[in-house]
């Protein structure tokens, strides 16, 4: 594990953490991910990190999102996203779109890959969770603060 990395785990499981980071992370990534041309995510330096591009469930309008990801070994090329809004209340709102639309385009790595989505349920679901708490112990403090369950999507390249 990289140094540091349990200090960046305690602190993203905190409560201030979860009020203040959904308005300064992604506002961060997006620029920096635009001035480089798609190159560099800033919190792809501790996650792997793609950026979402996919229709707005309710206006069609493409909303773009950066994300942290779980990639997945191919092929198909595939990533695992968690819809955990930092341990907030609410779903967060790029998870309505893939529900509303599952075709998206993922920036990966400087690349633009077309993707489907798809929410993972039951077995698929738990067995997806336990390498998510792996991957991000933080994940398992975020839900037990929170009523709802915690989305997860596999997005899988397509032609």
């Amino acid at each position: 594990m990289a140094p540091g990395v349990r200090l960046v785990q305690r602190v993203s499981s905190t409560r201030a953490f979860a009020r203040i980071a959904p308005h300064v992370i992604p506002v961060m990534d997006r620029t920096v991910h635009r001035l480089t041309r798609g190159r560099v995510l800033l919190s792809a330096q501790m996650l792997p990190g793609l950026v979402l591009t996919v229709r707005g469930a309710r206006s069609g309008q493409l909303r773009t999102v950066p994300l942290a990801c779980m990639p997945q070994e191919g092929p198909p090329e595939s990533w695992i996203l968690v819809g955990s809004n930092f341990g907030r209340a609410g779903h967060p709102a790029w998870t309505a779109n893939l529900l509303g639309c599952p075709d998206a385009v993922v920036s990966w790595k400087g690349r633009d890959v077309p993707v489907r989505a798809r929410l993972l349920q039951g077995a698929e679901r738990a067995e997806v969770w336990e390498a998510a708490l792996r991957f991000w112990p933080p994940y398992a403090t975020y839900q037990a603060r929170i009523e709802r369950e915690i989305r997860l999507f596999r997005l899988e390249g397509r032609n």
